[in-house]
């Protein structure tokens, strides 16, 4: 089955390498974008299968592109590709839509499965960079640990919070509104009677919850 595939990169060798990688299997690069706005514009007008995107664009941040092309696109699956393993970018990926997340320094096989695995709807592998942040993501409260005065969703938000997630963004990861996300957040910081997220942050990550 062929893939159409749009690369998003401003480097011009990158996208090159793309190119060459590609030849010889079901992926077909169809377009090339050099900013974040040439990789909307491309995706809105050719819907490709796949986008390989990365992070630090021109003009719109690769993290904005993938919310404007999931958003107007949601056919079109997108692979981010970048040479930062920040976590808190892997967490805005998944919490904007990504269907894969993909560092420049893999292997070959890795970035065709990445992009393979997003066009036939499959998750990430859980070992990968983005199944382990997306699986701490969604785990719940640990039920041992009785130190943790929280519920399960304010656990969940809580571990968005610490990874460096906005309230818009938390509220599309968890499917909630914003309105709950700041409700959840003011009781989180209640009951840990931290001053702020970072604090509250701070704490999560000396719990161990991310």
């Amino acid at each position: 089955m062929k893939i159409n595939l749009l690369v998003a990169d401003d480097h011009e060798v990158v996208r090159e390498g793309v190119r060459s990688m590609v030849q010889g299997s079901d992926i077909h690069v169809v377009a090339e974008a050099a900013t974040g706005n040439q990789a909307i514009e491309q995706a809105m007008k050719l819907h490709p299968d796949v986008v390989l995107l990365d992070v630090r664009m021109p003009d719109t941040d690769g993290l904005e592109a993938l919310e404007r092309i999931t958003d107007r696109s949601p056919r079109t699956k997108v692979v981010i590709f970048t040479s930062y393993d920040n976590p808190t970018y892997v967490a805005r990926a998944v919490a904007l839509g990504a269907a894969g997340f993909v560092l420049k320094g893999a292997p070959k096989e890795e970035v065709l499965s990445a992009i393979n695995r997003a066009h036939t709807g499959l998750p990430p592998e859980n070992d990968s960079v983005m199944g382990k942040v997306r699986n701490t993501m969604a785990r719940r409260r640990p039920t041992y640990d009785e130190d943790i005065p929280l519920t399960n969703r304010e656990v969940q938000v809580l571990r968005h919070v610490a990874l460096g997630l906005s309230n818009r963004e938390i509220g599309r990861s968890l499917d909630i509104s914003i309105e709950t996300v700041k409700e959840h957040v003011q009781n989180i910081l209640r009951k840990l009677e931290a001053g702020d997220r970072t604090e509250a942050a701070v704490w999560a990550v000396k719990k161990g919850l991310v």
